[in-house]
């Protein structure tokens, strides 16, 4: 983003604005620190009822956070509102990931680290999960295509130049758009080898995949966790667990 962020104390006070982090920051031993976090910071469970609540990614109530007094707030291009972060960065130290790839997650979670005094624990989940992630074995017929639904009415999907992507690319997948970003979608010009179905951002269920199934009767349709396609924090330790049980079951 072409910015410098000068914080000028050791930081006891912080607000994330993103869940994926937030969830990094309390694995790195900050949970004390976290005076602020968003409605959709859902780990770890009954985290939500301990700190402040700011508003969502996209709408963040500045006011509150002003009034939170953090010596840091820490936000990402893609997921919080570009007005918010102007706005917030006007009065408060604030700090932005931008985040396609793996070693993007890995490069955040060393920054974070370092701003925030806990470097060593940092470079501690780097090493694990470069090892978890070394081990994964990608799917033994590589070009598959898969489109990764997010959306439903309209259907929207991960395309290129997407975290989500990246991941995909990784266990041997082919992504069967090649749009950038997140488009909306035409399912009638479209045949994938695969479909999978987020959890979230839009909660697909069990019946979405028969919908699915009934429309795309040679695609192989599955509920996939979203968690561990886009959160490029510390849960990145346990996503190639995650994808080695995926890839066994579609290859069964």
């Amino acid at each position: 983003m072409q910015r410098t962020v000068e914080i000028n104390s050791t930081v006891s006070c912080i607000v994330s604005l993103v869940p994926s982090q937030t969830e990094l920051l309390i694995d790195l031993g900050l949970r004390d620190k976290l005076v602020g976090i968003t409605k959709f910071c859902v780990h770890p469970l009954g985290l939500k009822k301990e700190v402040q609540l700011i508003g969502g990614t996209k709408n963040v109530k500045i006011d509150l956070v002003r009034s939170l007094n953090p010596d840091l707030i820490i936000g990402n291009k893609e997921e919080n509102n570009q007005a918010d972060i102007e706005a917030l960065e006007s009065i408060l130290p604030t700090w932005m990931s931008d985040i396609f790839n793996l070693e993007d997650a890995l490069e955040m979670i060393l920054k974070v680290g370092e701003i925030t005094g806990k470097a060593e624990k940092a470079e501690e989940i780097v090493s694990k999960i470069r090892l978890n992630f070394s081990q994964i074995q990608p799917l033994n017929k590589p070009n598959k295509s898969v489109l990764y639904l997010i959306w439903k009415n309209p259907y929207l999907a991960a395309g290129t130049n997407t975290f989500i992507d990246s991941m995909l690319e990784l266990l041997g997948f082919k992504n069967a758009l090649d749009q950038d970003r997140y488009p909306e979608v035409d399912l009638t010009k479209l045949n994938p080898d695969f479909i999978f179905l987020s959890s979230e951002p839009f909660p697909f269920k069990e019946k979405h995949v028969e919908e699915l199934k009934n429309q795309f009767p040679e695609s192989q349709v599955v509920l996939v966790d979203g968690e561990y396609f886009s959160w490029y924090g510390s849960r990145l330790i346990e996503a190639p667990a995650y994808f080695e049980q995926l890839l066994n079951e579609l290859q069964a």
